[in-house]
């Protein structure tokens, strides 16, 4: 895409009907609070070795965090499942 112009944009609302400008208005309001680009527009941006870089480092990160995690993550997914809707059942009986 090429690059726009105030001038043009101004041209462009000038040709929206007037029942259309409060919805122009509200876009042009959300986008000039944005603040930059997302972090996936970001992420898209870089080349595909930066990407497969960065990909890696955060795999390597993860890694790490469930090698720590990992005697808590047994105890918390230890266990027998239940199913409560029979043992409420057999309260009531």
């Amino acid at each position: 895409m090429s690059t726009v112009t105030y001038t043009e944009v101004q041209a462009l609302v000038k040709k929206l009907p007037e029942s259309k400008l409060p919805l122009a208005y509200r876009l042009l309001c959300v986008l000039a609070a944005a603040e930059g680009e997302s972090p996936q527009a970001k992420f898209m941006r870089l080349s595909v070795a930066e990407r497969r870089q960065l990909l890696s480092q955060q795999a390597k990160q993860m890694k790490e965090h469930y090698e720590q995690t990992e005697a808590e993550r047994a105890e918390w997914q230890a266990g027998d499942f239940i199913d409560e809707s029979e043992s409420r059942g057999n309260l009531v009986s």
